[in-house]
């Protein structure tokens, strides 16, 4: 009747003999409630490092184990500090018997479960750490004993819900509070106005929303150093009267809602050191205040909607490091009091309507490292001495620069790692040390530099729209680092060099609009990460390599070039070998016959006429070979046709011979992996239905799972969309039994079916945790968001089963790649479903396939609305290049607001181009690593390319 935990039981058994104890030993065993509460605690705990091996039940006191802290006149335990130690389970009850605990904190493990009340009421408790675990669920009411906290950190969890109205109490104590990094929603508790003594508040990267009245409940912490409220869905303005804040010395509220201007009291905050107001819809200009910001060493107020001069005062603000004012409107030019920000590191100033010089001044701030000044309206020259600073990345595409670039320093080429200069200069420079290098949109001319390549490191070339001529130099291999290299609308001549075979990394390679001639080095052929290629208008002859991305390419990638031979393109093919040699029998003997008579050896008619023998000899002989060689060939197709037939046949007959004899079985459930089928499916499967429980409907059906057999497996069980659209029931188990061909750890298996003229039904695996549509878009708030290792499993999965239907006989063409057709098993490994259904069902109607393509919003190929061009595998490497967009980003592919509409493919491409592409990664699943989520990014814009060649081919 009762159920017990055993480690609860243990527990309350410790806790009785504790107090037995207590009552007739005294004080002396007293000691013995703390061993007993930490192995308590430590019996629900996972120590897989052994840290807490020393922490034994046979000693008398605790106060000599690993990471424990005990009052040198009391002797109790003070402090337990095990932050980092790889700990996980739950945060058992143990704890609790601490009753003279100050200190508990359990920081960077992997606790999970979640938070007791009664934790944080220790009479005494005074610093509760229990950030960057897994802890979930609501925080509880009244959960700390606010007469004694002075430290509460609930940072990096998976905490969600709303903050109780009566969390906080009276918190006068209370000095430093985090509830960062988790899934918290609402508007900010009331009685947070009564943590007066609060001297950090950080409540980032939750989901609170509302217009925080400032005035009563933050802007009143005269106390308060640091506040953070960034990355939430605050709305409003900000009132008059941050100059109570005089301690403040750290302001972040980027990344919400917040409107209207900048308030112009933030200058009275004497001590203020970093402010960041970025991502916001703040308006009008800056306000003259922040000119007595001294103490300031990093703004950042990128994208808004800030206007106005460009801040003159900006070379007084002296202790500046980081400088961020991009994405907004200032107008005016940039002061020569630049000079005096020796200590800036890094100064963006792209995407404004700056004009005028770019003050030599610059040339000053020596610890200068990143400088972004594109897409404003700057003329003149690049500042002499500038490439002498040691920079890291400079970027001033997309402005009016003329003259020069300026040669730099050895330190230049030992530091610096991107340069884009894209439509604003007019000369041409190598560097060594590069790892990006994009020249695009320039006036460069002469020839690409044989040294180009000298930097090892070098993964982006991109020269594009220049007047750059002659050969690719063959030096071109030595660039081993290199997966970027784009080198068309140039004047570049002579062949494709084979070197560029060498680069094994190279993922696209684009070189058209050129003069380029000869052929495609068949050695290409060999790069297995080669993902995209276009050649288009050159002068390139022959085959193409017949192995790699090549014989997928489409005509956009091949077309211009008369002589390549592709039966995508029109015209003739050349291919390169030796001419026919035609030899006239008259000119040896005129060479060495001098007797011969002259009318005879200089007649032009009997010379043409024996020319023109030969000649049509030649010609004649060569047609005769060839249509020869068509008869034969052609009736070697008709062979081997005949041949593969009988061999399908003879499949089909042994796949089928257990469920049919000439006709497909009706009333019967078929099933791969046997020859009997359960007898309810014959008898009423309608019932069948009833009693599964529905899990989704789709275009194609409505779909239920159900437990097969006596084992109890789970299957789903698919009920097709409308009863008379299967005209053929033998092509229908054609079709089915091909599908069921198709196994990948990656797609959802088809296990069999049952067909009637009425109903008709297939039977898959069943994905236990549902589809990746609800893990992104449709989950419960206490759901956690999928990590970056799930995140990466889905996408990697995806591609496998893509490329494992794309490279079936005959192809498999899926048409509707989107997460609701991404299922994931219980270890949250992808499996494709829906595949091959619209080959299945070749007469939907035109209403049908009008809902399918509106259901799949973003993800349809451009190429799919327009019926003349060839549909191929790239139509679904487009759905899986959204895909992996709404993967990374946690956002929709089509958004609608009130003003506008957001196509996320277009929004991460411009960010992009920015720099700014992590900005578009969602922060709700935690700590990722860039090194392999920038790659990921780059790699669905490229598969999202509105030409269908410029995608990677065989999904």
């Amino acid at each position: 009747m009762y159920q017990f935990d055993i480690k609860l039981l243990v527990y309350l058994l410790l806790v009785v003999a504790s107090g037995y104890c207590m009552a007739n030993d005294g004080a002396s065993i007293q000691l013995n409630d703390d061993v007993l509460g930490l192995i308590v605690f430590k019996s629900e705990l996972k120590d897989h490092s052994s840290f807490l091996e020393s922490w034994s039940e046979d000693d008398n006191s605790p106060c000599s184990w690993r990471f424990i802290q005990c009052n040198p006149v009391s002797g109790r335990v003070s402090h337990v500090s095990l932050d980092g130690l790889g700990l996980s389970g739950k945060i058992g009850r143990g704890l609790q018997i601490l009753q003279h605990l100050k200190v508990l904190s359990l920081a960077h493990n992997n606790f999970s479960g979640n938070i007791s009340p009664e934790l944080g009421l220790i009479n005494g408790l005074e610093r509760l750490n229990l950030s960057h675990n897994s802890l979930s669920g609501l925080i509880p009411s009244r959960f700390m004993n606010y007469t004694s906290i002075k430290f509460l950190d609930l940072s990096q969890n998976w905490l969600s819900g709303p903050l109780p109205d009566d969390l906080f109490g009276e918190c006068l104590s209370l000095r430093y509070l985090s509830l960062a990094g988790n899934n918290l929603v609402g508007q900010i508790s009331s009685t947070l106005s009564r943590c007066s003594s609060l001297n950090t508040l950080n409540l980032s990267t939750n989901h609170f929303s509302g217009e925080p009245d400032f005035a009563s409940r933050i802007w009143t912490f005269k106390r308060l150093r640091t506040l953070d409220l960034s990355s939430n869905a605050f709305s409003g303005s900000i009132p008059e009267g941050v100059l109570i804040l005089h301690n403040l010395k750290e302001l972040q509220l980027k990344g919400n809602k917040f409107s209207g201007p900048l308030p112009k009291d933030i200058g009275f905050c004497p001590h203020l050191i970093r402010l960041d107001l970025s991502n916001n819809l703040f308006s009008g200009e800056l306000p003259e205040s922040f000119r007595m910001l001294n103490s300031l060493s990093f703004i950042n107020v990128s994208n808004n909607m800030l206007t106005g001069e460009f801040p003159q005062w900006i070379g007084n603000l002296s202790s500046l490091e980081f400088v961020d004012f991009s994405n907004n409107g200032l107008t005016g030019s940039l002061p020569s009091l630049m000079g005096n920000l020796k200590s800036l590191n890094y100064l963006s100033l792209s995407n404004n309507k700056l004009t005028g010089f770019i003050p030599n001044s610059l040339v000053e701030c020596t610890k200068l490292s990143v400088i972004n000044l594109r897409g404003n309206g700057f003329n003149g020259s690049i500042p002499e001495g500038l490439f002498d600073l040691g920079l890291e990345v400079v970027d001033f595409s997309e402005n009016g620069l003329m003259g020069s670039m300026p040669r730099g320093s050895s330190k230049l080429f030992e530091s610096l790692r991107i340069l884009a200069l894209s439509r604003c200069l007019q000369s041409w420079d190598t560097f060594r040390t590069l790892t990006e290098l994009d020249l695009r949109n320039n006036d460069l001319y002469g020839s690409i530099p044989e040294d180009i390549c000298e930097s090892a490191s070098l993964g982006i070339l991109q020269l594009d729209g220049n007047s750059l001529a002659g050969p690719i130099p063959e030096e071109i291999g030595n660039c081993s680092s290199l997966y970027l290299l784009t080198l068309s609308h140039n004047n570049l001549s002579g062949s494709i060099p084979k070197s560029i075979s060498k680069l094994k990394k190279l993922k696209i390679l684009k070189l058209e609009f050129n003069e380029l001639s000869g052929e495609i080095p068949q050695e290409l052929g060999k790069l297995e990460n080669l993902l995209a290629v276009n050649v288009s208008y050159n002068r390139l002859i022959g085959r193409l390599p017949v192995a790699g991305v090549f014989p997928s390419l489409d005509q956009t990638a091949l077309e211009g070039n008369l002589g390549l031979c592709s039966p995508l393109l029109k015209g003739p093919c050349k291919l390169n070998v030796p001419k026919p040699l035609v030899l006239d029998p008259n000119a040896y003997a005129n060479q060495i016959d001098g007797h011969r008579p002259r009318s005879e050896s200089s007649n032009p008619k009997s010379s043409r006429r024996m020319f023109l023998s030969v000649s049509a000899i030649v010609a004649i002989s060569a047609a005769v070979i060839i249509a020869f060689g068509v008869v034969v060939i052609s009736l070697l197709n008709v062979s081997a046709r005949r041949k593969l037939a009988f061999v399908d046949t003879a499949l089909e007959s042994m796949c089928s011979s257990s469920s049919r004899s000439g006709n497909i079985t009706a009333n019967k459930l078929i099933l791969f992996d046997t020859r009997s089928s359960p007898d309810w499916i014959i008898n009423n499967p309608e019932a069948l239905l009833k009693k599964a429980g529905e899990i989704g409907e789709g275009v194609f059906g409505t779909v239920y799972k159900f437990p097969l057999g006596a084992e109890g497996r789970m299957v789903a069980i698919k009920k097709l969309v409308t009863s008379n659209i299967i005209q053929h029931p033998e092509d229908f188990e054609r079709e089915v039994r091909v599908l069921g061909k198709a196994r990948h750890p990656n797609l959802i298996s088809l296990e069999g079916y049952y067909w009637t003229p009425q109903l008709q039904l297939l039977v898959s695996d069943y994905a236990p945790n549902g589809s990746l549509q609800v893990k992104l878009h449709e989950r419960l708030p206490s759901t956690p968001p999928l990590s970056w290792t799930n995140r990466f499993r889905v996408i990697l999965g995806t591609a496998k089963g893509l490329a494992h239907l794309h490279h079936f006989r005959p192809p498999i063409i899926h048409y509707n790649i989107k997460p609701s057709n991404i299922l994931l098993d219980e270890n949250f490994n992808p499996k494709i479903s829906d595949f091959g259904l619209a080959r299945l069902l070749t007469k939907l109607d035109k209403h049908v396939m009008s809902n399918r393509f509106q259901s799949a919003v973003g993800y349809v190929a451009p190429e799919l609305t327009c019926q003349s061009l060839r549909v191929n595998e790239k139509c679904d490497v487009y759905g899986f290049g959204v895909l992996i967009l709404e993967v990374v980003t946690g956002r929709r592919p089509v958004e609608y607001g009130e003003d506008n509409v957001v196509i996320l493919s277009d929004h991460v491409r411009v960010m992009l181009e920015q720099g700014n592409a992590l900005e578009c990664v969602d922060s709700g699943m935690g700590d990722y690593p860039e090194d392999e989520v920038l790659p990921v990014l780059k790699l669905a814009l490229v598969c999202t390319s509105q030409v269908p060649s410029s995608r990677p081919s065989n999904g």
